[in-house]
């Protein structure tokens, strides 16, 4: 019997010579499992890239919308709104912290309407706002209060909105974006590894013999087990590549296709909701990161399962 394991089997602390693989490298079970792990890695990079996506745009809003505010001045009766227009301006511009001021015209200010009304109308009867844009300094914070406070003791009609609920519903959105994302990546991993938990078993089932003699001979259940695990691991690491480079291609083809429509109004539609489909080293990092624990998933996964399985063995 020592002799057989001697010539058939490696030393338990020595490295393999070319023997014959326990697990066939390539199996129908094999080539499953590839796929799977190869689809849960595509569908985990696409969650993870939209996430990246919108945190990015999410941010580019927050700081575009927080660098602005508007000041509406509503016409009042005996009050002569250009002259109304003329005090806030003047007010804004004494504000520390404001690097321009633009008062819109009433035809700008109309125009606005014109999406839900509709053009060709006359609005001098309709008490339509004159808006003026407040554009703030980079790094400043003006005193809003202070500014509200002397509005409305300089201006009739006037109003201050610092679109804080705005900034405030794009933070919501962010938040809710990443806990769907990780909400999903967790059910991904949790596919994946039952996955894995299947496919291990059957190739157990399959060649139980086979380990059953190796323990018996005196095989190491480490060793057996380090045979699943590599040949687990090489499956994971192929389906990963194989689903997260689909993914970056993706994303690489939708980024050249903004940037090369960009021009047109779909084009901008686009890049003003989700950017220029720019993932940057971050997005890409982490699908390349998503690859690594896909694969080391499924090698860990594998060997807790044959451990499991070796401890019934008699």
């Amino acid at each position: 019997m020592t002799e057989f394991q001697h010539r058939d089997m490696p030393a338990p602390d020595q490295p393999a010579r070319a023997e014959t693989p326990i697990v066939p490298k390539t199996s129908i079970a094999g080539t499953a499992l590839v796929a799977v792990v190869a689809i849960m890695t595509f569908l985990a990079a696409l969650t993870t890239g939209a996430v990246v996506l919108v945190m990015k745009s999410a941010s580019e809003w927050q700081s575009e919308v927080a660098r602005e505010m508007t000041i509406q001045v509503r016409p009042v009766p005996n009050r002569n709104v250009d002259s109304e227009v003329a005090k806030a301006v003047a007010v804004a511009r004494a504000t520390n912290g404001v690097a321009e001021v633009r008062p819109y015209t009433q035809q700008e200010s109309a125009r606005l309407l014109e999406p839900w009304l509709g053009s060709g109308l006359t609005l001098d009867d309709l008490p339509v706002p004159r808006l003026i844009v407040v554009r703030v300094q980079d790094g400043q914070q003006p005193d809003l209060p202070a500014l509200r406070d002397e509005l409305t003791r300089q201006v009739a009609g006037a109003t201050l909105d610092d679109h804080r609920s705005w900034v405030e519903r794009m933070q919501t959105m962010a938040k809710s974006a990443v806990t769907v994302g990780l909400t999903m990546l967790g059910l991904m991993l949790i596919a994946m590894i039952l996955s894995v938990t299947f496919a291990t078993r059957g190739a157990m089932a399959t060649n139980r013999t086979t380990v059953e003699v190796l323990h018996f001979i005196g095989a190491r259940d480490r060793y057996i087990a380090r045979q699943f695990q590599r040949h687990f691991l090489l499956l994971g690491l192929k389906g990963g590549l194989i689903g997260g480079g689909i993914a970056i291609a993706l994303f690489v083809l939708a980024q050249f296709t903004v940037e090369r429509f960009m021009g047109s109004a779909g084009g901008e539609e686009i890049a003003a909701l989700f950017g220029s489909f720019s993932l940057g080293n971050l997005g890409y990092g982490l699908i390349a990161l998503q690859i690594v624990i896909a694969a080391g998933v499924t090698a860990a996964t594998s060997r807790a399962v044959v451990n499991r399985t070796l401890a019934t063995v008699s």
